[in-house]
């Protein structure tokens, strides 16, 4: 299946469009994750809270889904970083414009080398940035 022919969920029955794997101990993770679920579509994608909820993946260890940003497509595919927040993006109807954008050579590879540098100060921005009053949504436990 192609990135932009995600396929939405209009019932409980449907598969999601993706599954986002977060770190949901993250006061940054916490509050993206939390606008990216009061988006229209969201109901479409399963959240996936790996600061408490176990991994059932032989391609994804707990340790990594940590360090990265990971999503895995309706096909089953694992993608992170740059490309993971795109395909999110894309299931969003809001935001679909700018992950076809972040899709696209050679903005994605600067939007990826951009993550990269982003990733090491992460941690930094912690204690800048408080926790959240409320947990975004874990559909994993």
């Amino acid at each position: 299946m192609a990135t932009d022919d995600i396929k939405h969920a209009d019932s409980p029955s449907d598969p999601p469009a993706c599954t986002v794997y977060y770190d949901g101990n993250c006061p940054l993770c916490q509050r993206e994750i939390a606008f990216y679920q009061r988006r229209k579509g969201q109901d479409a994608v399963h959240w996936h809270d790996v600061s408490v909820s176990e991994l059932a993946s032989s391609d994804l260890d707990r340790d990594e889904a940590l360090k990265r940003f990971h999503i895995r497509r309706p096909d089953g595919s694992l993608v992170s970083g740059a490309q993971a927040f795109a395909e999110l993006l894309k299931t969003l109807p809001s935001l679909r414009w700018l992950g076809r954008l972040l899709s696209i050579p050679p903005i994605s590879w600067l939007a990826e080398l951009g993550y990269r540098a982003f990733l090491p100060i992460r941690p930094l921005l912690h204690r800048f940035i408080g926790q959240s009053a409320t947990r975004p949504r874990n559909d994993a436990t």
